[in-house]
């Protein structure tokens, strides 16, 4: 149901979307899918934790191999910016979710959380790299992280997320500098 949902939301966005075309792509009767999931918002929160799951096992498996404060915040750009996120059925339920954190709380709780996250992950990073600003510059990267992320989906080229990774790790290393590594 989870990955119908989402492929749903990537063939036709979230106007046109329906429990029916959602429960016919997943082999169940639409009466099922309400009785398990309740309204269509509930079922798109379901798909939009899902995603966001994937996202966190993601950016987790990254930090596995990291040991130090430069190579972590490298492995979360990098995480960021994974192949995956660049399926189009993925990059719509990014953009559907944005939106609908304006007019839906849950969606915009999640959306929060996801926020809160990724400033605490990077924090941890650049603490030992740049001291008191820290918190500014995680702030830059998360914003630079979301727009390099939807600039590369938009354009839709075969390896988005490289470029994505080049542009963001470019102006992070600037930031941080070239020194050795912390």
């Amino acid at each position: 149901m989870v990955e119908a949902t989402i492929y749903e939301i990537g063939e036709t966005g979230l106007l046109d979307i329906t429990v029916s075309k959602i429960a016919r792509r997943a082999g169940m009767s639409p009466a099922l899918a309400h009785h398990y999931f309740g309204s269509k918002d509930e079922i798109i929160l379901v798909a939009l934790r899902h995603v966001m799951g994937a996202y966190g096992a993601g950016v987790l498996q990254a930090l596995a191999g990291a040991a130090t404060p430069r190579a972590r915040l490298r492995a979360i750009l990098a995480a960021s910016f994974a192949p995956d996120s660049f399926q189009p059925e993925v990059v719509a339920a990014w953009l559907n979710f944005w939106v609908l954190a304006q007019r839906m709380p849950q969606a915009r709780r999640l959306l929060t959380i996801y926020e809160r996250r990724l400033q605490s992950n990077l924090l941890a990073c650049l603490r030992p790299l740049v001291g008191a600003r820290a918190p500014d510059l995680a702030e830059a990267i998360g914003a630079m992280i979301d727009g390099a992320y939807l600039r590369q989906a938009l354009r839709r080229e075969a390896d988005g997320g490289a470029a994505a990774l080049a542009l963001v790790w470019g102006m992070v290393e600037r930031e941080i500098g070239l020194g050795p590594e912390v």
